[in-house]
């Protein structure tokens, strides 16, 4: 038998509070944990690590951590493969930090929205789309269609 088709409330778009709440109670705790310097790897060794975002998975058994290293370019794959390497000492320190029922299996990717942004900037830094951007005053053409408009 067919189940009815109803037309109440569509599924949620984008996380849960409950998944937001994790992934901020997992960030805090991973930067206290990378902050302790506890990781001998001379990859991540003397690296400022930026952990931008959290996101868990609806059953919080999963969190994909977004990092940035400062200064980023290549030294950006160099650190999340570290990371990835060390992911269960993580996990394990991890456990230990948040009350939570299910320490999250880790997996840490590079934050991209970084680059995106400075893309942006130069984007918008160039003079061809300055010009654009920029507020233009009318053209005296213009004005003189009005005034001709208003006088009839």
């Amino acid at each position: 038998m067919k189940r009815p088709v109803t037309s109440g409330r569509q599924a949620p778009r984008g996380p849960s509070q409950r998944q937001l709440r994790a992934g901020e109670l997992v960030r805090h705790a991973l930067v206290e944990i990378l902050r302790a310097e506890e990781i001998t790897d001379p990859d991540i060794a003397g690296v400022s690590i930026t952990l931008t975002e959290v996101r868990m998975s609806p059953d919080l058994r999963h969190a994909t951590v977004f990092v940035e290293p400062l200064g980023g370019g290549e030294q950006a794959t160099v650190v999340v493969k570290a990371l990835n390497r060390h992911h269960k000492f993580l996990r394990g320190r991890l456990g230990h930090a948040i009350d939570m029922k299910f320490t999250p299996a880790l997996k840490f990717l590079h934050d991209e929205t970084f680059d995106t942004a400075a893309k942006m900037s130069r984007l918008f830094a160039d003079p061809r789309v300055a010009q654009d951007l920029a507020p233009h005053e009318p053209s005296d053409s213009w004005k003189d269609a009005d005034t001709v408009q208003e006088g009839d």
